[in-house]
């Protein structure tokens, strides 16, 4: 009976803690701020799963929120982004390889494209997860005026759970490096 007790107290506190950080990172990971879509001088599609964040940044476009459509490419080789890439849209669409192949390539190219086409605000989409860790890393790259949406993918419990880890570690990474 005695040893039974004796883990009762870890596996309480072990617990404990768990549910402490699932609420208090929720408002980060979960539900993070997500702005209106507003007129802006480009689109910037971070790369990641294809969960409807490419779709999201050609509809900003096609609805006259932005001329241009700009999508990290950090893929080796996915035919959705080929195709993106090399189409016929009545508006402008680059596309990059990050260098890194991070949020943080991903903010440095903003940060170089930004300069050289005098850009004072971007809308950028990515999934929800990533907005506030993406929101933190591309700030530091670039001072300009930044708006971030998600096409809202839904996820599993245990892509939530994995997310939580994943984008804390990342919190810590982008901490200590500069962009």
């Amino acid at each position: 009976m005695v040893r039974r007790h004796r883990w009762a107290w870890p596996l309480l506190g072990a617990g404990s803690a768990l549910v402490v950080a699932v609420v208090a990172l929720w408002p980060v990971y979960v539900r993070p701020h997500v702005d209106l879509p507003a007129r802006a001088d480009a689109v910037l599609v971070l790369g990641g799963a294809h969960d409807g964040r490419e779709q999201l940044g050609l509809r900003l476009a096609r609805e006259g929120y932005a001329p241009r459509v700009v999508f990290s490419n950090p893929y080796t080789n996915s035919a959705m982004l080929n195709r993106i890439c090399h189409g016929g849209y009545s508006f402008e669409v680059l596309c990059f390889d990050p260098a890194p192949r991070t949020t943080r390539g991903e903010g440095r190219e903003l940060a170089r494209l930004a300069r050289s086409h005098h850009w004072r605000r971007v809308i950028v989409v990515t999934f929800t997860p990533h907005i506030s860790r993406a929101r933190y890393i591309l700030q530091k790259c670039w001072d300009g005026g930044l708006l971030f949406t998600d096409p809202r993918p839904h996820l599993p419990v245990p892509r939530w759970a994995y997310d939580y880890a994943y984008q804390s570690v990342g919190y810590v990474k982008a901490f200590v490096e500069d962009c």
